[in-house]
């Protein structure tokens, strides 16, 4: 078998109500690069300065900012593993996870929390993705725990919420010469971690379908495979 290679979020894919095989396969057939499209990168600068912000409020004030505290009062964040370190190779399956969380908080027992964090409205009836974050986060709790992060003892989901309401009063405060500022709220969302009974059977279910030597039937509906085939047909069409 020929080594696979998966990222905790694609592992995700798999437990979305609308996973489609055929898509999946085709997506490791291209190694997850598909064509036409585009990530826009403001979300990771976005995670990437809630990050800044947690761990230089850790720093000035030997606590973490308060929209934290509610998950863990007493702990702090730790230096999170490149991707590249953090990955655990299944020798059954011969498949490769890897991703790395937006963070990892140690509690006052030593036991950690995995965060990752979603720039979008928080609201009670979460999005469609959140299986798919539910499994991202598990597959880095697996991963955690197999990489010196032992134990995992929670994961949660953290939405830093844009505030788009605006008054007269705020304006003087968030217009400045260069640009303006937004304020976001944060608020968690604590995900069930049950990491050893979620992620094994994903990574045989992986090797299943990409050992499969011609795509799988689509998802009834997909509308990927729906754009698709119009494309192939406008290909041939034209040729």
């Amino acid at each position: 078998m020929s080594q696979v290679r998966i990222s905790a979020k694609d592992l995700g894919v798999l437990a979305l109500p609308n996973f489609c095989p055929r898509c999946f396969w085709i997506r490791m057939r291209c190694a997850g690069k598909l064509p036409f499209q585009i990530f826009p990168g403001i979300f990771s600068s976005i995670d990437s300065y809630t990050k800044k912000v947690t761990n230089l409020h850790f720093d000035r004030y030997s606590r973490l900012p308060s929209w934290l505290e509610e998950l863990v009062e007493l702990g702090k964040p730790v230096k999170v593993p490149h991707y590249s370190k953090f990955c655990v190779f299944d020798e059954e399956t011969d498949v490769l996870l890897r991703g790395t969380p937006d963070e990892i908080l140690q509690k006052d027992d030593g036991s950690h929390i995995v965060v990752d964090y979603k720039t979008a409205k928080f609201t009670k009836a979460q999005d469609s993705l959140l299986p798919l974050y539910e499994v991202q986060l598990n597959a880095y709790a697996y991963l955690g725990e197999r990489q010196g992060f032992n134990p995992v003892s929670g994961l949660a989901l953290v939405y830093m919420e844009p505030q788009t309401d605006l008054t007269l009063d705020q304006l003087d405060t968030l217009v400045k010469e260069e640009g303006f500022l937004m304020a976001f709220d944060g608020h968690v969302l604590e995900v069930s971690l049950q990491a050893d009974k979620v992620i094994p059977p994903l990574l045989k279910e992986v090797r299943r379908i990409h050992d499969l030597e011609s795509p799988p039937l689509s998802n009834e509906g997909c509308r990927d495979c729906q754009l698709l085939e119009g494309l192939i047909a406008t290909a041939t069409i034209s040729s």
